[in-house]
């Protein structure tokens, strides 16, 4: 990335305080553009789910891994919870999303909340819910829950024998056979008629649009994050044992010697996989890290939507900046940096990208999605929402300290930074995460046309951006009503 006619900052930026100016191009088409990263993590679009723990969980991870991004397992998790959730999302259809199953009896109320946890809405009936491949009996979607008594069987209410798909089916047969019959939604069936998993238009369109992140093994990839604090090794190695496809060790102070001590320890256990480690915002940071065994740092101090610790310490630094130097620093010793935090909108993604970073850690603004772990809420208006919450919050420590003494959770409680309860609301556009990516990812296709770039590496290499100020990005924002 370079600074428009040579003019170098005289101090640090963040995301809105740079535009990127359009290059010569010869890339025609934004589907000509591979998002893949080259940080060794296997993710084909650049883009990775917080460790955040109402973010990250087991429906997040498959989502997000069949359209090519990664999600991080929570260091707060319970390694056997961990154990399933990895085992979970390696079991998944790589082009299908998991389909809701409910048996006849079970009642209209119960099924209304099931169907809140996937972005396609729709259930399907089956009989033997506990075989591996259940026979369909019927589908039911939220439409056709609106105004039934919750106490109804849905054995009463669903579209019995309902059309299906099979799974041998290209993308292309998928969407022109719901196409054909004017349905949106249908279960996917193999050749003896067993439940397989759930297909809808819009992700038959998906399928033929992104590359799923896979193991060496043709599974989907996942990763989990571990602490600096207890049996960092113990933890670490289990987690390696599990299957997880990227080890993140994870503080918010990485530029500490406990950090260069768990590293050193986890990289002797020799994993197979990409380590990462932060987080930290200096290029000092960045190569002790990497010195001590981090294949990738981790950038950020402060950006994220439910942190405070800028407003509690005055620590932290511009995100843009911060990620440009340490990309800058890893790049040298052959490593590379995610950058976390700070994103609100696809450009900011773009320019995180510009500056060098192989992947973009985002939190809070997936939490209000239909994936994330939370519970669904309607407030009295009628809008959905889920609760976020930051990862040093009271919230998080009060679980992080569940073991602890009362004497110790009561000491450690004293201390926050981070907000315990924040309402992310579910945008009735984008109700589910992949709706968030293809927003995304929409918008760093296009600016890599923009930049004449076909791949990360030259969009970081072609990338010219100029300082603005508030009143020129003020100007980039578009207009919903009339001045």
């Amino acid at each position: 990335m370079e600074f428009l006619n040579g003019l170098l900052p005289t101090h640090d930026l963040t995301y809105d305080d740079v535009f990127m100016v359009p290059r010569r191009s010869d890339v025609a088409s934004r589907h000509g553009v591979d998002l893949a990263s080259t940080d060794g993590t296997g993710s084909t679009v650049p883009l990775v789910v917080a460790n955040m723990t109402a973010v990250a969980g087991r429906r997040m991870a498959e989502t997000t891994a069949r359209r090519g991004a990664l999600t991080v397992i929570p260091q707060d998790i319970p390694v056997d919870v961990v154990r399933e959730v990895v085992a979970h999302v390696k079991s998944r259809h790589l082009v299908h999303d998991t389909a809701v199953t409910l048996a006849p009896h079970e009642t209209v109320g119960e099924a209304l909340v099931l169907l809140g946890k996937r972005a396609h809405g729709a259930g399907v009936v089956v009989a033997d819910a506990g075989s591996a491949r259940p026979r369909v009996l019927g589908l039911v979607t939220a439409r056709d829950l609106q105004g039934v008594d919750r106490f109804t069987q849905v054995e009463q209410v669903m579209y019995p024998d309902p059309m299906t798909v099979r799974d041998q089916d290209d993308p292309r047969t998928a969407f022109e056979a719901l196409h054909a019959a004017r349905r949106h939604v249908a279960p996917v069936v193999d050749a003896d008629g067993g439940l397989v998993g759930i297909a809808t238009r819009k992700a038959a369109v998906r399928a033929s649009m992104y590359r799923p992140a896979v193991d060496d093994q043709g599974r989907l990839r996942v990763a989990a994050a571990v602490g600096i604090n207890g049996d960092v090794a113990g933890k670490a190695a289990a987690l390696l044992e599990a299957g997880v496809d990227v080890l993140v060790i994870d503080t918010a102070h990485g530029h500490q010697e406990k950090m260069l001590e768990a590293l050193r320890t986890v990289r002797g256990l020799d994993p197979q996989v990409p380590l990462v480690a932060g987080n930290v915002v200096s290029a000092e940071g960045t190569r002790d890290l990497i010195h001590a065994g981090a294949d990738i740092v981790k950038v950020g101090v402060g950006p994220g939507a439910m942190c405070t610790t800028r407003m509690m310490t005055a620590v932290g630094r511009p995100q843009l900046s911060a990620v440009l130097e340490c990309a800058a620093a890893a790049r040298e010793l052959g490593a590379h940096v995610w950058a976390d935090g700070g994103v609100r909108h696809p450009r900011d993604v773009a320019l995180a990208l510009a500056a060098g970073a192989s992947n973009v850690m985002i939190g809070s603004w997936l939490a209000g999605t239909l994936e994330s772990p939370g519970d669904l809420v309607v407030d009295a208006d009628g809008r959905q929402y889920k609760e976020s919450f930051g990862m040093a919050s009271a919230r998080a420590v009060r679980g992080r300290t569940a073991e602890d003494s009362p004497f110790d959770r009561a000491r450690k409680g004293l201390f926050e930074e981070g907000i315990s309860a924040a309402r992310m609301y579910i945008d009735p556009e984008r109700p589910g995460v992949e709706d968030v990516i293809d927003e995304i990812v929409a918008g760093v296709r296009s600016s890599c046309t923009y930049a004449g770039a076909s791949s990360l590496a030259e969009f970081h290499e072609r990338a010219v951006v100029g300082i603005q100020s508030t009143a020129g990005y003020a100007e980039g924002r578009p207009l919903h009503t009339s001045w």
